[in-house]
């Protein structure tokens, strides 16, 4: 039997800030299938973060263990496509040199990963708009375009850290349409961190509620509709009961996490 895309065992990490320790996360277990799409959601400063920036290889845990398709992410960048909460486009490229930016530094040939971008930008939304700078585009394209940038990267993995949530809602419902869109074509394993439960239970096929910190898992809810989904079907009746139950364990929805409010805080 083939590892699990993704795989975490026993995580705990502690963050030293002004002489005191605080306890991200706590015990975490998760393990997200081959092409699973698997959105985390929970209070700020639950360690969602955290435990995406440790996938990534960019923060060693002070324990437990991290997989990528078996291997060790420990330590290890470059195993994952991650895009952060802000876009971080490079204001001085243009669009078509932004997107092709992953795959030039996993060592492609400027005109090759060029190329390959290129292709894409009709599929991202984006066509016609390969020489623009980031400072011309809408907060809608520019999220778009790193996304794009993500998807070139050579994984078979993409962790996404609430990459819609300095959206408006319209925007954000159209992007919701899109990205399903996207993964209809080019499938792929994601893990997402929103703070927005519909947005989870629109796009992903599991909903993982995580505690306040010190994060631990505490409840898994399976979407109750094949992707890709409709926006009409936040009205469903099972709909409603899977969004009540992600509240329940979320603590009956007090936390701004139900309304889509970003807030930030270390290890959110």
């Amino acid at each position: 039997m083939s590892a699990p895309a993704i795989r975490v065992e026993g995580l705990e990490h502690t963050f030293r800030q002004k002489g005191r320790e605080v306890r991200a996360v706590d015990g975490v277990d998760l393990e997200v299938g081959e092409g699973e799409f698997v959105a985390l959601v929970g209070p700020s400063g639950c360690g969602k973060s955290t435990l995406l920036r440790v996938l990534a290889g960019l923060l060693v845990p002070t324990g437990g263990t991290a997989e990528v398709g078996g291997v060790s992410a420990v330590g290890r960048p470059g195993l994952v496509a991650f895009m952060p909460q802000k876009d971080l486009l490079l204001p001085w490229r243009r669009a078509l040199a932004n997107a092709a930016l992953g795959l030039e530094v996993h060592g492609v040939p400027r005109k090759e990963a060029r190329a390959r971008a290129r292709a894409l930008f009709g599929v991202f939304g984006l066509e016609g708009f390969e020489q623009a700078w980031p400072a011309q585009m809408s907060g809608g394209m520019r999220q778009r375009l790193a996304l794009l940038r993500t998807f070139l990267v050579p994984s078979r993995v993409l962790l996404l850290d609430e990459p819609f949530g300095a959206l408006d809602a319209i925007t954000r419902r159209g992007m919701h349409a899109w990205l399903q869109e996207v993964l209809a074509i080019e499938p792929r394993t994601v893990l997402l961190v929103t703070h927005d439960v519909e947005e989870a239970l629109v796009l992903a096929d599991r909903v993982v509620v995580m505690s306040p910190r010190p994060g631990r898992i505490v409840d898994a809810i399976a979407a109750p509709f094949a992707r890709p989904r409709e926006p009409g079907i936040v009205t469903e009746a099972a709909f409603v009961a899977a969004k009540a139950r992600v509240l329940a364990a979320l603590g009956e929805g007090d936390d701004p996490v139900s309304a889509g409010e970003e807030r930030t805080a270390p290890g959110a």
